[in-house]
């Protein structure tokens, strides 16, 4: 079965769906069967990634009216990479979801199916601790949360592994943190330099890789296109494709069938 990772962090702007886009780009160029579901009610996954809204039917479609999640994938325009698209509709699914039976775990229940399919499976969640992202952390086998090298880091890490703790205990028992990302790293600052010392004290499994701020990974989303087919060679893209090889280092390879 494909491994699910819950990309998370409440803290908006810090490269989020950057991140979930540029590693499911890295990944399927390397030969991976890569999905990416847009958890996120703003749809910035989707439109990053050259689609519209509303231009198929999304995840909103299988979380609250049970569509076969099979029916949303949707390939995009790297090879091996297909996406789950969203639109503002799935902002309603916070609400909707609240009364409806084992809530938490409709995520996990539409995923099943299409584990098989793929090797990796990105979940882009909202930028909040809501319920969306509740079902993403219980449906993910591994965390990655992206940190922005930027005054405040820290601040709300604490309340996102508070979070993840209690998914773990109640939810979601194998669920663990496989890394954080720091993302806009400026080496020109100090403060850059310090708040990385800093991730790196207090958490142990900070990925090596760092990702430097880039206005070529600024403009790829408003073409439609992941870094590495708008500008494979900018610093940008040479950065997530080894975070993708770090990321992927200890899960083995899985032989694509033959058709």
């Amino acid at each position: 079965m494909g491994v699910v990772f819950a990309v998370v962090n409440q803290k908006g702007g810090v490269g989020k769906t950057t991140t979930t886009i540029s590693l499911g780009a890295a990944l399927a160029m390397q030969g991976r069967r890569t999905l990416i579901v847009d958890a996120d009610p703003q749809a910035n996954a989707t439109t990053a990634l050259g689609l519209r809204q509303g231009e198929t039917g999304g995840l909103y479609d299988s979380l609250v009216d049970d569509a076969p999640l099979v029916q949303a994938v949707t390939a995009t325009e790297v090879p091996g990479l297909s996406l789950v698209p969203t639109n503002s509709d799935l902002a309603g699914a916070e609400v909707e979801l609240v009364p409806a039976m084992a809530r938490e775990f409709r995520m996990r229940r539409i995923l099943e199916p299409v584990r098989d399919d793929f090797d990796v499976i990105f979940l882009d969640c909202p930028p909040s601790l809501g319920l969306l992202t509740v079902n993403a952390l219980t449906a993910a086998d591994e965390v990655i949360i992206p940190v922005q090298c930027e005054y405040l880091a820290l601040e709300g890490l604490g309340h996102l592994s508070q979070t993840i703790r209690l998914v773990q205990s109640n939810l979601n028992p194998s669920l663990r943190v496989r890394g954080i990302v720091l993302t806009m790293f400026d080496g020109r600052t100090n403060l850059a330099k310090q708040v990385e010392d800093e991730v790196r004290k207090h958490f142990e499994n900070t990925f090596r890789v760092v990702i430097p701020r880039s206005v070529r990974l600024s403009e790829a989303p408003s073409f439609g296109q992941p870094i590495q087919l708008y500008d494979p060679r900018s610093p940008g893209a040479i950065a997530y494709n080894h975070l993708a090889e770090e990321v992927m280092e200890s899960l083995p390879m899985r032989e694509t069938p033959h058709v």
